[in-house]
């Protein structure tokens, strides 16, 4: 063989090999793409992008993909919202109740990604096992940050960036004119769990607490516990606070129990507040702040009732 042909096959057979190392290289930088790293709560879980078979544990995320048009494979069907009643449909997977989902049938769903709250959060390692999960639970301490941060993950895997921006920046405007009003007012509220016979109070910080922190709603009482179950609190105190709101949430409506009535709960004492005298008892939608809450659809929900509350 001449030293010309000799030449032509190495050159040959070095652009083929370039050519066949490029690809390789186009093709893992592809996968590497694909692939998200998401911060969460519970710790830090690689998850891909535009995972098939979503199954979310959590009303509030629920909420957000149905906002947004995503599809999801399985459901906490056991005591849905009737705003999330859809999702009774045989489409979708039942794979349990919020405090505690079916880990088998959430494995029979072939997911790609599981979406839990702080409801579920003891689950984490078991369901980690079976795709990559990320807690999107609410921060309360932090609320529109924590609440902004999960709305925006859930846009990047499922190329919804756009459309997230835009809810939020429609958001932040409701709640500014809120603020406007709130903070340029002496007036203020108590928020009250009603528990079949028994009440807490919630403050800053708290569960509820987006009422104080991000509506600005000023506080009756400024030194209540941040706790789980809030703070018991009677109705002797309630009418020594005074509040010119109070905001109820009732438990036993919100899980198909008992449900409390406003004349219920205005005895005596609850009629000598500023709230009852000026019909600023505010019964709440008991779903939507006790079952779900961190989602697009049901923060909208909450600003049109606390919105309503303070202008009215």
């Amino acid at each position: 063989m001449s030293k010309f042909m000799i030449s032509c096959l190495a050159a040959a057979t070095f652009l083929f090999v370039s050519c066949k190392e490029t690809k390789n290289e186009e093709k893992s930088s592809t996968t590497e793409a694909t692939v998200v790293t998401v911060d969460h709560l519970s710790g830090t879980s690689e998850v891909h992008v535009n995972p098939k078979n979503p199954v979310v544990l959590t009303y509030g995320i629920l909420d957000t993909f149905d906002e947004l048009g995503i599809p999801v494979k399985g459901v906490p069907g056991s005591n849905l919202p009737k705003y999330l009643e859809k999702f009774n449909a045989s489409e979708y997977d039942n794979v349990g109740g919020i405090k505690e989902p079916n880990a088998e049938k959430v494995n029979a769903a072939d997911t790609e990604l599981i979406i839990i709250s702080g409801r579920t959060a003891s689950m984490y390692d078991e369901f980690k096992k079976i795709a990559p999960t990320i807690n999107l639970d609410v921060d309360a301490k932090d609320y529109m940050n924590s609440f902004k941060k999960n709305q925006r993950i859930i846009g990047q895997l499922f190329g919804k960036e756009e459309q997230v921006e835009k809810e939020l920046k429609d958001i932040d405007a409701r709640i500014a004119k809120i603020k406007a009003i709130t903070e340029n007012s002496d007036k203020k509220g108590l928020i009250v769990l009603a528990n079949e016979g028994r009440m807490s109070s919630y403050g800053k910080g708290s569960r509820f607490g987006i009422i104080h922190d991000v509506f600005g709603v000023k506080p009756a009482d400024e030194n209540i516990e941040v706790a789980t179950h809030g703070q018991v609190i009677s109705n002797e105190l309630i009418k020594e606070l005074n509040p010119d709101y109070i905001f109820v949430i009732d438990r036993g409506a919100a899980i198909k129990r008992a449900t409390l009535s406003k004349e219920e709960f205005s005895n005596a004492l609850v009629q000598q507040t500023n709230a009852y005298k000026n019909d600023k008892i505010i019964f709440l939608n008991p779903e939507t702040w006790y079952l779900s809450g961190g989602g697009l659809k049901s923060i909208k929900m909450m600003i049109d009732e606390v919105e309503q509350a303070v202008t009215k």
